[in-house]
């Protein structure tokens, strides 16, 4: 088995910071990339940050500039630096990871259980 729990949301006024954390347990052998989502009331889930094993990261438009993405492989966890927030980014977020559970079996892809991100006054 493999999990995905996540931390650190909450509710925050506008133009404040919040760091998100995901940590991965269970039988794992390695992980690839990791990454975080988020889904606001009635809209699609989107990518907003990707990191490889090597540290590479890519992140959308949107929050390019105000987030940073980063993981600590030897904790097996992803985290989320969220600064100057706003309204716009209320959502559910979750993180996601690729996952090899055994030497010989490819990645699969895990998901955290989300947590609820409030930007608002």
């Amino acid at each position: 088995q493999v999990q995905l729990v996540e931390s650190g949301g909450g509710l925050v006024q506008p133009g404040g910071s919040l760091r998100l954390s995901c940590a991965a347990s269970g039988t794992i052998f390695r992980i690839y990339n990791m990454g975080w989502y988020r889904q606001a009331p009635g809209k699609q889930r989107e990518l907003i940050a990707t990191i490889t094993s090597g540290g590479s990261t890519n992140s959308a438009d949107s929050v390019k500039g105000r987030f940073t993405i980063s993981r600590d492989n030897a904790k097996n966890t992803v985290y989320l630096q969220m600064n100057s927030l706003k309204p716009e980014d209320t959502a559910v977020y979750y993180c996601n990871a690729q996952i090899a559970r055994t030497v010989v079996g490819g990645p699969l892809g895990y998901w955290g259980q989300g947590t609820q991100v409030t930007v608002s006054s």
